[in-house]
């Protein structure tokens, strides 16, 4: 197994890689790495490198070709679950896929999230996207309402959907399946779900009703499971070379 970390692009100079005081320490103190260890380094955008330790350096031995990413952009409008599950449910979406994250407060969101857990919930990307092998750190954007984040989307040349429960609407298959798009946003709900007025609202702004099976599924949950159908979807039948 070799271990991998994220960099900034900035800390990439020519053939040699500036490590952070926090990054010389993970590598050196924690995975035990001895010099000319071999270890590999994700820019974040979509760049990644074999590098081995040289004097509390990175040194780029080669740039590896790998795919791993999505074959579509995916971007996430998650409602702000309670208490500590909106942790969980980026750590996972990283992991599937995801490219940008918009945590969302709606009518009906308990938490009411600081800066400091903001910071968290972008360690907690980062770290995913290491420990899954991708390319690219999936943005979260700053936690802002329905609203705003609705009027703020460009919805050019994607197909947007809204998750909801109790009411009637077609399965996100039925629209995935005939052909998905090179890009897809969905929302789903907090504890509650959404108001009439917020879906009435994003129906208003091209966004789709769909449900994710028969069953209500949590606030933590749906994210999950529509990602989980639209990576599935994209990998197997529309975007492969």
């Amino acid at each position: 197994m070799t271990y991998r970390i994220v960099i900034e692009p900035r800390q990439k100079q020519g053939k040699i890689i500036n490590l952070t005081p926090e990054q010389k320490h993970y590598l050196k103190n924690v995975l035990r790495l001895k010099e000319d260890s071999e270890f590999i380094v994700i820019d974040g955008h979509n760049q990644t490198y074999l590098v081995k330790l040289n004097q509390d350096k990175g040194e780029i031995i080669k740039e590896l070709k790998e795919q791993t990413e999505l074959p579509i952009t995916v971007t996430l409008m998650i409602a702000l679950p309670k208490n500590k599950g909106f942790d969980e449910v980026i750590r996972s979406c990283t992991e599937l896929g995801v490219n940008t994250i918009i945590p969302i407060i709606t009518k009906r969101t308990l938490l009411k999230p600081s800066s400091h857990k903001i910071e968290r919930w972008r360690k907690i990307v980062k770290e995913a996207t290491e420990q899954s092998e991708r390319q690219i750190v999936p943005i979260i954007m700053e936690p802002m309402s329905f609203s705003e984040a609705l009027n703020n989307m460009d919805n050019t040349n994607k197909n947007c959907y809204i998750c909801v429960a109790r009411k009637k609407a077609k399965h996100l298959l039925t629209y995935l399946l005939p052909e998905i798009t090179n890009s897809v946003i969905i929302a789903t709900g907090c504890e509650g779900g959404w108001t009439e007025e917020e879906i009435d609202q994003a129906e208003d702004l091209g966004f789709i009703p769909v449900n994710l099976g028969s069953r209500v599924l949590r606030a933590v949950t749906a994210p999950l499971v529509a990602l989980s159908l639209v990576g599935a979807v994209a990998e197997k039948y529309n975007l492969q070379d």
